[in-house]
């Protein structure tokens, strides 16, 4: 499996991929907003786009559809449940469906509600995993849920699927936003070394060269998967005087939740 990772340098912040056999050189293209760009990457590497695969449905992500399709034929794969909200859509998926790319690429719809309640993840099988989690996991944090999601769905999401996947997995997320979420983690947990250490590493990368984390490294500095730590947890209580002695990981999760909101 061939991957590319595409830096819009918008003011999103959108990263934008291709997922391509090395044997047929047919792509799969995920959530293709510059379409430009994609179009350019996959020309310059000899691949053919087949395949669009949006993970959910906000404009940010499903804006390239019509320009890809007319410029490709690809067909448009989501969400089963977005049908009424992404136009055109040539195959719904469900929990466990496969996106077969080419000879040798195998993709595994996850469903992953929470950013919004019609999202999808993709992840690879292959010998290291490769998770396209769109706009639910980012690098250092979590997807906001204002925009048709539920935060309690999130949660169920993340403890429910996400964490549970192999410490190798490799995390490509739909957006570059891994300072910002450093910043977040350390205001939540100021001991955390490891993402101190993070932090100047990535705040002077070129986002067109952006490192690519593990499910293990979200583990030390995702503050949305810290949920037993006691310094987020002691943290919490100064926001939330009334929260338990030996809050559970859902509440902290949300109580987490809700401060980003507004951090």
């Amino acid at each position: 499996m061939l991957v590319e990772q595409i830096w819009t340098a918008n003011a999103y912040r959108n990263f934008n991929y291709l997922i391509a056999c090395p044997e047929t050189g047919e792509a799969l293209a995920v959530d293709p907003l510059d379409h430009k760009r994609c179009l350019k990457a996959a020309r310059d590497r000899g691949w053919q786009v087949t395949q669009i695969l949006n993970t959910h449905e906000h404009g940010d992500h499903t804006g390239g559809n019509k320009a890809m399709v007319k410029a490709t034929g690809a067909t448009l794969l989501a969400h089963a449940n977005a049908k009424g909200k992404i136009p055109d859509i040539d195959r719904g998926l469900g929990a466990g469906d496969v996106i077969k790319v080419g000879a040798t690429v195998e993709l595994e719809a996850l469903d992953t509600p929470g950013h919004t309640m019609s999202h999808v993840c993709l992840l690879s099988r292959t010998d290291t995993p490769a998770l396209f989690c769109g706009d639910t996991l980012f690098n250092a944090g979590a997807g906001n849920c204002h925009s048709g999601g539920h935060p309690a769905e999130l949660y169920e999401t993340f403890a429910g699927q996400l964490a549970k996947l192999p410490d190798e997995t490799l995390i490509y997320p739909g957006h570059d936003y891994i300072a910002h979420n450093l910043g977040f983690t350390l205001d939540r947990e100021p001991d955390n070394e490891r993402a101190k250490s993070l932090l100047t590493e990535v705040e002077p990368q070129d986002p067109d060269d952006a490192m690519v984390s593990t499910l293990a490294l979200e583990k030390e500095i995702n503050t949305f998967f810290r949920l037993h730590s006691p310094s987020v947890i002691a943290r919490l209580r100064e926001a939330f005087p009334d929260l338990p002695d030996d809050p559970g990981p859902r509440e902290v999760f949300l109580k987490l939740r809700e401060l980003r909101n507004s951090w």
